[in-house]
């Protein structure tokens, strides 16, 4: 997909929240940075096939929680584009998600995001970071609707998430600010684009809101 530079950059300072918004471009980079990785992932399980054994003995059965029976007749960005078709999540409840992709790999090396398990994790995690990022959220059961599964098996992805996780789900503006940049990196050769910085701006709202307090307080005891 063409985009412009320009284009890009409209789309991503200029977003909207209406009813009618169209989905945020870091959606279409979130979905192939994925596909690229499931690609990578197939090619080291074919090259390594005969360690298929050890690696099923050593596999710690927690992380199976998000494979299914039969692989999922929908592409990642088609799945990415209805989760936000139906919730709204704002662009940086994405990075977020990324993030805890990413933390996820890293604490579970056994662990590889394939076909089977990638759209399970898209929604819980993505689920897991709305809570995180947005004020107001709706129930697990209607994630659970949105993402095709029934509310008990989204519950329990959710816990064992968690739990595979360590509760560990902070994300600071540095490490969202990172993460942006890996993600415009993906498209630097084609003009590249500045990822929705959400946080850092809600913080330098708030920062300008609460300097505006203080002077609001200032200016009452002088009179």
């Amino acid at each position: 997909m063409a985009i412009s530079p320009r284009k890009l950059r409209s789309d991503v300072y200029c977003y909207s929240y209406q009813e009618d918004s169209k989905t945020p471009l870091v959606i279409n980079v979130l979905a192939s940075l994925i596909e690229r990785n499931m690609a990578r992932s197939k090619r080291i399980a074919n090259n390594n096939s005969h360690k298929v054994c050890f690696s099923k003995s050593s596999k710690d059965t927690r992380i199976e929680i998000f494979d299914c029976c039969e692989t999922p007749d929908m592409t990642v960005e088609s799945y990415l584009e209805r989760i936000f078709r139906y919730t709204r999540a704002g662009p940086s409840v994405y990075v977020i998600a990324y993030v805890y992709i990413d933390r996820f790999c890293q604490n579970n090396p056994g662990f590889r995001i394939n076909p089977t398990n990638v759209h399970r994790l898209l929604i819980t995690t993505i689920m897991v970071a709305s809570k995180y990022v947005e004020d107001m959220n709706y129930r697990n059961s209607y994630f659970a609707r949105v993402g095709g599964l029934t509310t008990d098996e989204l519950n329990k992805m959710e816990l064992d998430f968690l739990f595979l996780m360590s509760f560990k789900l902070h994300v600071n503006v540095s490490v969202f600010e990172s993460y942006c940049c890996h993600l415009e990196r993906e498209v630097s050769i084609g003009g590249g684009y500045h990822i929705e910085r959400t946080l850092r701006c809600a913080e330098e709202i708030k920062s300008r809101q609460n300097q505006h307090g203080r002077f609001s307080q200032i200016a009452r005891v002088m009179l």
